[in-house]
């Protein structure tokens, strides 16, 4: 949708200025001078009819600037992305599957994303570049600059009508929400690549199996604690005749009551 938006603020534009020329002698005078200019914007192209206050000869000019590249340029970038995003949307319903298999879709799904937020952001900043070149161009005082009664002090030469410019920016806030919008999604796209999965640590249940078999395997700090039949070093037990076990060490012979 956005993509859409993009495309369509910018390829479906059409605008006109209108420009008026008060001759000092009024029946050479021209009061609605259109000028109609649309996408792709290849200025020097729209040619267009003014007085010269000077009889009934009229000059041909024309606008100046070329700034389809960069127009044609961005709406290239939002087809594409409109149809990839449409063919990716149809392959995670209908084709999960397949897109899961080796790992080879959500690679190839990372770096087609990752190139289009490239592609994105470098496309509007140019874009946003030629709409202010369009502006300039396009501005009804700086056309009159190129009509030769304009330089006339006896004539008046008058601005009637700008062009609207509202859905051209609006394209170019698009074409930034769109790189927003891509490069938010490479950490969604990255988190379904095996890159992700293997930079994980062991989860806890493998941590605790491999320590069950570990212990398993015959070690157990327990078993040369007291109940494994060994005393503390420097001293031995033995039973007396009255059947009580006597524990004799540096100190001399102490039963097991005292030791504890």
């Amino acid at each position: 949708l956005f993509a859409i938006f993009a495309f369509a603020t910018c390829g479906g534009y059409s605008g006109g200025l209108r420009l008026s020329v008060d001759c000092a002698n009024k029946s050479e005078s021209d009061l609605n001078i259109d000028i109609a200019f649309a996408y792709p914007f290849r200025l020097h192209q729209v040619n267009f009819d003014a007085p010269t206050c000077e009889g009934k000869h009229r000059e041909k000019l024309s606008l100046i600037g070329d700034f389809s590249s960069s127009a044609e340029f961005f709406v290239t970038i939002a087809v594409f992305a409109f149809l990839y995003s449409l063919a990716a949307t149809v392959v995670y319903i209908f084709f999960q599957n397949k897109y899961r298999e080796n790992n080879r879709g959500p690679l190839i799904d990372f770096i087609v994303t990752v190139v289009f937020s490239f592609l994105w952001l470098v496309s509007s900043s140019a874009w946003a570049k030629g709409l202010s070149d369009v502006k300039i161009a396009t501005d009804p005082d700086e056309v009159l600059l190129l009509m030769s009664a304009c330089k006339q002090q006896s004539n008046k030469c008058l601005p009637v009508r700008s062009p609207v410019m509202s859905s051209l920016n609006t394209s170019v806030v698009f074409g930034f929400l769109n790189f927003i919008l891509w490069a938010g999604n490479i950490w969604f796209v990255f988190k379904e690549t095996g890159w992700h999965s293997s930079g994980q640590r062991h989860p806890p249940d493998a941590m605790e199996k491999q320590s069950s078999s570990y212990n398993q395997g015959g070690y157990n700090q327990d078993s040369y604690g007291p109940a494994g039949g060994y005393n503390q070093p420097g001293s031995y037990s033995q039973v007396d005749e009255y059947g009580q076990s006597q524990s004799y060490g540096q100190s001399g012979p102490t039963s097991f009551a005292n030791q504890i």
